[in-house]
């Protein structure tokens, strides 16, 4: 049976497969995860999610039904709001600078002339 075929009662598969959020836990349980994490945000990351995703999905996997579609779905939409939240740290530029196509003056400083 194909995974991409396979639906029941308009039901179709995980937005990703079961294994993909087996590997994102035990990433985000791993030592380097958890150094980055408090190092850039000083805080340990919270995995529960991922797990449970993990749950969610292989119950999908054996009973299909609406309930565990949009718990998986939902939490989805939350991880992708939860990415979009943060705003750009750099301003987009939107034409290039003037001098855009002068050379560099690679080696000089900005007050010699020469």
């Amino acid at each position: 049976m194909e995974r991409d075929t396979l639906e029941v009662t308009n039901v179709t598969m995980p937005p990703r497969t079961c294994d993909d959020y087996w590997s994102e836990f035990r990433h985000c349980k791993s030592l380097w995860n958890r150094f980055h994490n408090y190092y850039a945000h000083g805080t340990s990351p919270s995995c529960g999610q991922w797990k449970e995703d993990y749950y969610s999905c292989r119950e999908w996997e054996k009973n299909p039904g609406p309930e565990t579609k949009e718990s998986l779905q939902q939490s989805e939409r939350n991880r992708e709001a939860e990415q979009r939240k943060f705003t750009p740290v750099w301003d987009l530029r939107r034409d290039p600078p003037r001098d855009w196509h002068m050379p560099l003056h690679q080696g000089k400083s900005p007050d010699s002339q020469s």
